[in-house]
């Protein structure tokens, strides 16, 4: 589960990023790479929308510190 969880913390960076780029810059990276294959596109953010779904788990997560 923890390989999982980081590589939908990947994804959901990306993502981040992405409408990051969008909001300062009006640049949508993911529009500009997959312009031609609309599917493709629609893919990447249906992933990056799960991936943020995998990720709620993250906030139940017990991270206390052992010393």
């Amino acid at each position: 589960m923890v390989i999982l969880q980081k590589i939908a913390l990947v994804i959901t960076i990306i993502g981040a990023i992405n409408w990051g780029l969008i909001g300062l810059f009006d640049f949508n990276l993911v529009a500009t790479l997959f312009e031609s294959v609309e599917i493709i596109e629609k893919l990447i953010y249906i992933l990056v929308g799960i991936a943020g779904l995998i990720n709620i788990g993250i906030l139940f997560m017990n991270f206390e510190e052992k010393d």
